[in-house]
């Protein structure tokens, strides 16, 4: 099918006389999560003969088609096609648009009398995640100002711009910006008025934070070492208690029979020292009868 559509474009180029084409080269930036629409033509869909979009994304290639002889094709599969609007132009609409989403999407379009090509270049606005705090370095202060996973990278500036250090954008295997700012204080200084400014792209208005001292807590890396070695001891523990009490029973086990036998000695003696006690008696007393 898709061949089909080239050949009926073919056809129509070698037949028109007065084809006018127009390439155009353009970028664009959509937000996460927003709903992005993308046009490359103004025609209507009744004046429109084919339009062709060539998408390639990040993990993947695929194509969205149609023509106007009905035949369409779809092999993206990701929710992407093509839509029109109310005065019935053509348009690519991706939902919920996600980082899995950028990449270049060339548009093939004609029409009566011409035709044109758009190759946009489509990129994601993510939101950082901010933060700033107050920590100690020998005798000084430092006030610390951080844009974590931002696309692009976030513009950091502080009302104080003494003794900043500020680093470069680190960027990670996914192509998100963290972006760290350092201002130090000499002790006996007060960063109490001190603030921090963050610029994004995602954000109509910059974002202003006041550091503050972290509050003493616990290091969650520390507690995922603490309780494997607590669940270890505990396990030993359970283990050599288990193993004392089974040598104990073994103990037992092997003394009690030497101890029971002389316990049924007595028991059958006694009888017999009283019956020789009484056959004694008797011929004692048949002694003294006779004499």
């Amino acid at each position: 099918m898709r061949d089909a559509m080239w050949i009926y474009a073919a056809f129509i180029l070698l037949w028109s006389e007065a084809w006018s084409q127009i390439t155009v080269d353009r970028h664009t930036t959509f937000k996460i999560g927003s709903d992005a629409d993308l046009t490359c033509s103004d025609k209507t869909v009744n004046e429109t003969i084919y339009v062709i979009w060539k998408i390639d994304l990040k993990y993947k290639d695929c194509e969205i088609s149609f023509s106007n002889d009905g035949q369409s094709l779809d092999s993206c599969n990701d929710g992407k096609s093509l839509q029109s609007t109310s005065s019935d132009e053509s348009y690519l609409h991706i939902p919920n648009f996600s980082d899995a989403d950028v990449g270049i999407y060339k548009c093939d379009t004609a029409y009566k009398g011409g035709g044109e090509t758009y190759k946009i270049d489509v990129s994601i606005t993510v939101p950082p995640t901010i933060s700033a705090w107050l920590e100690r370095k020998d005798n000084m202060v430092v006030a610390v100002c951080k844009a974590e996973r931002g696309k692009p990278a976030a513009s950091i500036t502080w009302s104080h711009m003494e003794n900043l250090t500020a680093g470069e954008p680190v960027i990670d295997s996914k192509g998100f910006f963290t972006v760290e700012s350092r201002l130090e204080f000499l002790e006996g200084m007060n960063p109490e008025n001190l603030s921090c400014v963050i610029r994004h792209p995602y954000w109509r208005e910059e974002q202003i934070f006041v550091p503050k001292h972290r509050k003493a807590g616990y290091d969650p890396w520390l507690a995922l070492l603490i309780v494997p070695i607590i669940v270890l001891l505990t396990g030993l523990l359970c283990y050599f208690a288990q193993k004392k009490l089974m040598l104990r029973r073994c103990q037992q086990s092997n003394t009690s029979p030497s101890k029971s036998p002389p316990t049924e000695d007595v028991e059958e003696v006694e009888p017999y020292a009283s019956y020789v006690q009484r056959v004694n008696s008797i011929y004692n007393s048949s002694a003294d009868l006779f004499t």
